[in-house]
């Protein structure tokens, strides 16, 4: 679930000057690939690749067709400090578990975005200085990766900090000034509004400070949501928030709009099926979007009894699916066809043998069209035949009718 953090690892460091300047790059050993396409990283689901039972990223990138993943957690260290982790506890400067994900992913062509913060642990917002210190902890890992895109995740708790939410925000946009092209996204929480007071704020922050990113999207989960039309209600009020803020038109707020859900249970007992993401998705082609994703693969696949009953589950989704059907919507986002599963062969029915007919005899005398058995196969008589096995020659005077 979006609450559980992963504890993995990663990384190499690189100087950032103050804020505003441009960032020192190291020479890249990251295994970088071309950037894909921003759609891509838009219908980037969320993946922990070491935690809650990692699913195999290239079989589901074979089984649906998906490009790109969103790893998720950055944090600060959970003793203290200004420098990144994976869940609070693998240091991304030592690295080599996630990279060898993210290394199994570009091998098929795919990429990845990273997500930092999430719901829990200490953000990097909170535990480093300033903007620039905060931009030069997350440098850190766009580097040691080479990304091309990353996601600003602020919630609970701080999002209620406004110290933190300046860090963050300042944060982003000396990111976005000192690596070209990146992809940045920003994602909290969804209210029947749109977003709450706290989510406000940060949009004031980012107004106050001239960042605009790619998207601001919100999670319409866990606040009393009941399926597609109540979440495709609060994409209708966060538009009108983005409107009312930053003053844009109804097109531009919604071409910076994005969707982060939660496939299945949520974590307060929502249910979200499939047709509530197909019905979320018609909305977000429809209006032109800029992100549709959800949290998360780990749970993109049919729970057993043994892990379910009634509960939410970060490993599965709790509702009947068949595996990997969440990301096949992010992958239309992207502009995508899903491959067809290969459809089960029809089996040939075995035919039913015929009853046998009277057994051959030596000494009779048959003429065309008589029937007898032989060898667990019927026979007719092509002419007259007396004391002639059949199926004896090729040429003989008996018919194989087939077995009985």
């Amino acid at each position: 679930m979006r609450r559980l953090r992963a504890c993995l690892g990663a990384a190499a460091a690189v100087t950032l000057a103050a804020a505003g300047s441009t960032a020192l790059v190291a020479a890249d050993a990251s295994g970088a690939t071309s950037a894909l396409s921003n759609r891509w990283y838009a219908a980037a689901p969320y993946l922990m690749p070491l935690d809650n039972d990692p699913p195999d990223p290239a079989a589901i990138m074979d089984a649906t067709g998906l490009k790109a993943f969103q790893l998720a957690f950055v944090l600060a260290p959970n003793g203290g400090g200004c420098t990144p982790t994976w869940g609070g506890t693998a240091p991304v400067a030592s690295d080599t578990a996630v990279q060898s994900v993210i290394s199994t992913i570009r091998a098929k062509g795919g990429d990845v975005s990273v997500s930092i913060g999430g719901y829990g642990g200490t953000k990097l917002g909170q535990a480093c200085a300033d903007p620039a210190a905060t931009a030069a902890a997350y440098q850190q890992v766009i580097t040691k990766y080479g990304l091309h895109a990353i996601d600003f995740d602020l919630e609970e708790p701080e999002y209620e900090n406004s110290a933190a939410i300046h860090n963050e925000i300042g944060a982003a946009k000396i990111l976005q000034q000192n690596n070209p092209g990146l992809y940045v996204s920003v994602t909290t929480a969804g209210t029947a509004d749109g977003t709450g007071w706290f989510g406000k704020q940060m949009l004031l922050e980012a107004k106050s400070q001239g960042f605009t990113p790619n998207n601001f999207s919100i999670m319409p989960f866990d606040g009393g949501f009941n399926g597609a039309a109540s979440q495709t209600g609060a994409l209708t009020n966060f538009n009108s928030v983005l409107q009312s803020t930053f003053g844009w038109d109804q097109a531009t707020a919604y071409a910076h709009e994005g969707f982060s859900g939660m496939n299945g249970r949520s974590d307060t007992g929502e249910y979200f099926t499939q047709a509530d993401f197909q019905t979320v998705l018609d909305y977000a082609t429809s209006h032109h979007m800029d992100r549709f994703t959800f949290w998360s693969l780990n749970r993109d696949r049919q729970c057993t009894p043994a892990d379910n009953g009634g509960r939410t589950s970060g490993t599965c989704s709790s509702v009947a699916q068949s595996s990997w059907d969440f990301a096949k919507y992010s992958v239309k986002f992207a502009g995508a066809t899903p491959p067809d599963p290969t459809p089960t062969p029809t089996p040939t029915p075995t035919p039913t043998p015929a009853s046998c007919k009277p057994a051959w005899s030596a000494g009779a005398v048959y003429t065309q069209g008589n029937e007898v058995s032989y060898g667990k196969h019927n026979w007719k008589a092509k002419w007259w035949t007396q004391n002639e096995v059949p199926g004896a020659s090729q040429w003989g005077p008996w018919q194989d009718e087939g077995a009985c």
